[in-house]
């Protein structure tokens, strides 16, 4: 008799807490999230490009954590790349023409034409120039740099970052008559991860790169023939600027190359070789770049 009450008591006591937790959650205020604040929320675009404002990308960060970016003038539809650096500081001449074309920019806005967009990234090696001049922006000069630039070649991998792209990629590539290290794959580098991340999120309709120096301005392509725009670029470039216009790169074998890479893309791409490793030949370079505007605000 004893065990049945005790077994009525304990289930009687079960059914009383389950009532009395029931009416108290009822009487509970709901937990509410906080709403997020899109308004004043800084723009980003993919993990690989962050937008500053309007006028500057932080495209990506290089081996040593520095910042690679670009700089954005006019808005139109049609966007023209301009990239410098690539070699940092063995190529320290064409980093500095960029921020040249930059600072022009700046100062002529209304020299991007109506329906143009014109981007520059002016160190796509941010490490290698800094180990040769000590900086990554544009306040340097000759006097700057080093006696012996070629160690600024290479990232701070020591891979040679223009054999890290995707067109007839190897891991060892060749610079003249030296072996030098394409990387462990093709993109392995942040650096050309950062530059294939831009291109592929935006679609620029033609690329101009520097390079130096051999003096001229070469097509690009990957097995598929010289892409039409691009013969036509090279042509515009050439002519306005005087350097002689080139069909391909034929001074030695050129494995993992970035505008060869956007040729395999569809991209109409240009490598313009600056004559030597000391001058920006701006007046050149500035006619070149003007003809390339006026061809695309057609």
């Amino acid at each position: 008799m004893k065990k049945t009450i005790t077994i009525i008591i304990v289930i009687a006591a079960i059914i009383a807490v389950y009532f009395i937790g029931k009416n108290a959650s009822k009487d509970a205020s709901p937990t509410e999230t906080p709403a997020t604040n899109t308004t004043n929320t800084p723009a980003t675009t993919t993990s690989t490009n962050t937008v500053v404002d309007t006028t500057k990308t932080v495209i990506g960060k290089s081996v040593e954590g520095r910042d690679i970016m670009a700089y954005h003038y006019g808005n139109g539809p049609t966007e023209v790349l301009f990239v410098g650096g690539i070699h940092g500081g063995y190529g320290w001449n064409t980093a500095l023409v960029a921020f040249q074309l930059s600072d022009y920019l700046k100062a002529n806005p209304t020299a991007v034409p109506e329906g143009v967009k014109v981007t520059v990234i002016p160190v796509l090696n941010p490490d290698g120039l800094n180990k040769i001049v000590g900086t990554t922006t544009g306040n340097f000069t000759k006097a700057d740099a080093k006696a012996d630039t070629v160690p600024g070649r290479f990232n701070a991998n020591e891979v040679d970052l223009n054999r890290n792209f995707d067109c007839d990629w190897k891991s060892t590539g060749v610079w003249q008559n030296k072996p030098v290290d394409g990387g462990d794959m093709a993109f392995s580098e942040p650096e050309s991860q950062a530059i294939k991340g831009y291109v592929d999120t935006n679609g620029p309709s033609a690329v101009v790169v520097w390079y130096s120096a051999a003096g001229g301005v070469f097509a690009s392509n990957c097995h598929g023939g010289v892409l039409a725009e691009t013969d036509e670029i090279t042509e515009v470039f050439a002519k306005a600027s005087g350097y002689p216009a080139h069909n391909s790169f034929d001074f030695y074998a050129t494995t993992g190359d970035m505008t060869n890479w956007l040729a395999k893309n569809m991209t109409p791409a240009i490598s313009v070789l600056l004559t030597n490793h000391t001058d920006t030949e701006w007046a050149k370079n500035l006619a070149g770049i003007k003809a390339i505007l006026s061809h695309y605000s057609e």
